[in-house]
């Protein structure tokens, strides 16, 4: 398939972020047609500038702030809110356990991080506090062992991958946390709790990095970007995309769920999720996926054809 470039409506979207006016996601906003052949298709405003009528990541982002403002109990009560929707958000989790931490419930803290391990096993921050809090627990074997988990991932990495610094932080961060007399004020040095700028930026290099077929890289891009604005619809779309471009369709069909837990009209999760099941020889939910989009998208939808053409053909049409 042939990476096309960004197409100019992204690009228009993010200069004009500060004036353009927000899309609900609940009819599929922010989507700015089809990612078949590119990433440009999505996301003609950036994240900080579209939100779903209902939209988790509003909660998730106070429940940042009051995490950074040290009201931890309304901080782990508004990840909470988020969990009752998407009990598998990672970056939830993740939080949910940091307020947890900050009110005295360490326990509560582990299962939070052991649960967003869980879900992604490759999260630095989680397993970083993971092992602190053990430490805290007086737990020592089974922190040491998430220390040795780190530092594999650190070996293997080296000086060049785009996780190099975080996991060296990570590293000093947990050491000090298991040496004596340190370990009860050893904390990370951020909450990496960044303002939409960031995000936004981060959203947008994700995008190039997909159209030029750097994959992991856009994923650490993405990530960084899903920190920020939480269970963002189109984040998780282009995590989605992303991963299905790595062949690892059983992640690429959880973001895409995720996508449309949150918002069920949106059109390129729709779209992408169709196209996915055509991948998997799973015509029959392609179709069903069509018949959504026929729906919620029928005039002059590129999505709907671009879904059409994948499930006549069988796959990915030739350009």
């Amino acid at each position: 398939m042939i990476v096309r470039s960004l197409r100019p409506a992204l690009l228009a979207g993010v200069l004009m972020a500060a004036i353009a006016p927000a899309v609900a996601f609940g009819s599929g906003g922010g989507m700015g047609g089809s990612m078949s052949g590119s990433a440009g298709g999505m996301g003609a405003m950036p994240p900080s500038e579209t939100a779903p009528t209902f939209d988790p990541s509003v909660e998730y982002q106070h429940g940042l702030v009051d995490l950074q403002a040290g009201k931890f109990r309304d901080a782990d009560r508004e990840f909470d809110h988020v969990l009752n929707s998407l009990p598998r958000d990672a970056d939830t989790l993740f939080y949910s356990g940091m307020a947890k931490a900050g009110f005295g419930d360490l326990k509560g803290a582990q299962r939070a991080y052991e649960k967003s391990l869980k879900v992604d096993p490759d999260q630095i921050p989680a397993r970083r506090e993971l092992a602190v809090t053990l430490a805290k627990l007086g737990q020592a074997d089974q922190a040491k062992a998430q220390l040795d988990i780190l530092q594999t991932r650190a070996t293997a990495c080296g000086d060049t991958c785009p996780q190099s610094a975080d996991l060296k932080a990570a590293l000093a961060t947990v050491q000090a946390a298991l040496a004596p007399k340190t370990a009860a004020n050893t904390r990370p040095p951020s909450l990496l709790l960044a303002d939409p700028a960031h995000g936004d930026r981060s959203y947008v290099q994700a995008v190039r990095l997909i159209n030029q077929g750097r994959y992991e890289d856009a994923l650490v891009a993405l990530k960084a970007a899903q920190q920020v604005f939480g269970p963002h619809p189109d984040v998780l779309t282009y995590t989605g995309y992303t991963y299905r471009k790595l062949h690892q369709y059983d992640k690429a069909e959880f973001y895409y769920r995720q996508a449309l837990a949150i918002a069920p009209n949106h059109v390129g999760a729709t779209e992408y999720y169709g196209e996915l099941m055509v991948v998997r020889g799973d015509m029959a939910g392609a179709r069903r996926m069509l018949a959504k989009l026929e729906t919620v998208c029928s005039f002059g939808c590129v999505e709907t054809e671009d879904l059409r053409r994948w499930i006549d053909k069988g796959g990915p049409p030739q350009s």
